[in-house]
């Protein structure tokens, strides 16, 4: 004889007597949260950029910063220097309209992002330049030349 109680993902404990076949609340909520939504419904959204991906690194000449942000066209970019402070931002916008005998669907679109850097005091501003190849916006940003790293030598002792 077995004495385990069914107990339903939302933690209550079940009566055994009751009516299995008749949904509580919680349950009917627990089904309705935890399904996945048809595609129907979360094809068009999120659709827009979101906050790209930023690699810097440093070399013994400059900082570069590369972003991914495939899909965009050279002219989407801004990038904009201000004392000391560097931002590269986007902003696009789309109007979509298509028409069928009997309807006309009409879509609108609008994604941007905006990441804004401090500069080091190293870099020399006015050399800095940037390119857009496969999906990737890379920024040079070349070091001053008393902040260059100076090659290792040995020093003689005398």
């Amino acid at each position: 004889m077995s004495n385990l109680i069914s107990v339903p993902k939302n933690g209550t404990l079940s009566d055994r007597n009751s009516n299995q076949n008749v949904p509580t609340l919680s349950n009917w909520l627990d089904d309705i949260f935890n399904r996945d939504l048809p595609s129907v419904f979360t094809s068009n959204f999120n659709t827009g950029i979101t906050l790209p991906k930023v690699n810097i690194k440093e070399t013994a000449d400059a900082f570069v910063v590369e972003m991914a942000v495939p899909g965009l066209k050279k002219s989407d970019f801004h990038i904009d220097i201000d004392n000391q402070l560097l931002s590269i931002s986007t902003e696009i916008k789309e109007e979509n309209e298509h028409k069928e005998d009997n309807y006309t669907r009409r879509e609108f679109g609008y994604s941007s992002f905006k990441r804004t850097f401090t500069l080091p005091e190293s870099v020399n501003d006015e050399k800095i330049n940037a390119s857009y190849s496969e999906g990737i916006l890379r920024v040079l940003l070349p070091k001053k030349e008393e902040a260059k790293q100076k090659p290792a030598r040995s020093i003689s002792i005398s």
